[in-house]
């Protein structure tokens, strides 16, 4: 099976992007492309742990929903949120309403602030966890690898919720940390451009 299909312009994309049209601008203008903004980073973890069990689609058209829900993922601002912001959340028909789930963004929230204390930005963090090319697996072929089950074990020791590996191992993916786009895609050459060019955060 080919690992690519047609885009719209008729340039190969990654397989996935076929699963739902919106999925072709997701993966033409920001997957896989290398994020330091920290609340961006917050943003897909957040996003992340949310699709556990679900399709991306779901997230993806709820994404708007969410960051409105949280603040814009200003993580500042979300862990000031008490138990009456998780009922009026589990109430909001345009989130995915899973009080786990919700409860983890606040825990999370509040993690990030000693997260940024301790290491200086979650960007130079999660940028430590960058695996050595020699070390990757052929593009989208694991849903977890090494790197990303030390960040979750990591995570998790630090009181991070919803941070299992392959969650993580999604972020790393959606953030750039690797490039796991197709062989073959027309992105992939795109991705590792911008990798090229990124200055990693210390």
């Amino acid at each position: 099976m080919t690992e690519t299909v047609p885009g719209p312009d008729g340039q190969p994309r990654c397989r996935w992007c076929q699963a739902a049209p919106e999925f072709f601008a997701y993966h033409d203008t920001e997957w896989g492309y290398p994020v330091d903004d920290d609340i961006r980073l917050f943003e897909k973890l957040c996003l992340e742990s949310f699709q556990s069990g679900l399709s991306w689609r779901t997230i993806l058209a709820k994404r708007e929903n969410f960051r409105t829900a949280f603040l814009g993922f200003d993580y500042e601002r979300v862990a000031e949120f008490r138990d009456a912001d998780v009922e009026r959340l589990l109430q909001d028909a345009g989130i995915i309403r899973h009080r786990g789930k919700i409860e983890a963004v606040i825990n999370n929230a509040r993690r990030m602030r000693e997260l940024v204390a301790q290491e200086g930005s979650l960007a130079a963090y999660a940028w430590r966890f960058e695996p050595h090319p020699d070390n990757l697996p052929p593009p989208q072929t694991v849903s977890t690898t090494p790197d990303s089950v030390a960040m979750s074990k990591d995570l998790k020791k630090r009181g991070w919720k919803f941070v299992g590996p392959t969650t993580v191992y999604a972020f790393m993916q959606a953030m750039g940390l690797v490039n796991d786009h197709a062989e073959g895609c027309v992105m992939r050459a795109k991705a590792a451009r911008l990798r090229q060019d990124f200055a990693r955060p210390a």
